[in-house]
């Protein structure tokens, strides 16, 4: 199963982190490859980005499901194909280690089905690890560069 983890310490506080990513339209337009977004309703938003897979970029529409809201610290989602036979999930998680320091965790698992499935998955195995640093890094660097700190 195609999965990533990636780990940021932040100097925010725990509820800056919460403010930004409680709020989809903040960094859902930050997906390496976004292409556009349709907010259904504050747990359900379409997604599509440009992603690559081998040799192929291939426009990836997916519904995002919210699936849990713990504040501060958590955002829980599925993932589900909408032009494409894919699944997953993922989650922002936030540690508080002091005042104005921060652990934040992005996780994303994305599985393709079908009969191209083996071949998808033996090259998303690559790709999600680096989409989800990526994701994580942009969203760190956004939630920065708004209060104003160097990252």
């Amino acid at each position: 199963m195609p999965q990533g983890i990636h780990n940021i310490e932040l100097d925010l506080s725990i509820s800056t982190i919460w403010k930004f990513v409680s709020v989809l339209e903040n960094w859902i337009p930050l997906v390496p490859g976004y292409v556009n977004h349709e907010i259904i309703n504050d747990r359900q938003v379409t997604w599509s980005f440009v992603g690559d897979i081998g040799i192929l970029k291939k426009t990836i529409n997916l519904q995002v499901d919210i699936i849990e809201w713990t504040e501060p610290t958590s955002v829980r989602f599925n993932l589900n194909g909408t032009s494409g036979n894919f699944t997953g999930e993922g989650f922002f998680k936030a540690q508080e280690l002091g005042p104005v320091k921060t652990r934040m965790t992005g996780f994303l698992d994305i599985t393709a089905k079908g009969l191209k499935a083996p071949m998808v998955n033996s090259v998303l195995k690559t790709h999600v690890p680096q989409l989800t640093a990526d994701l994580a890094e942009a969203i760190a660097n956004r939630m920065c560069e708004a209060a104003g700190i160097p990252r």
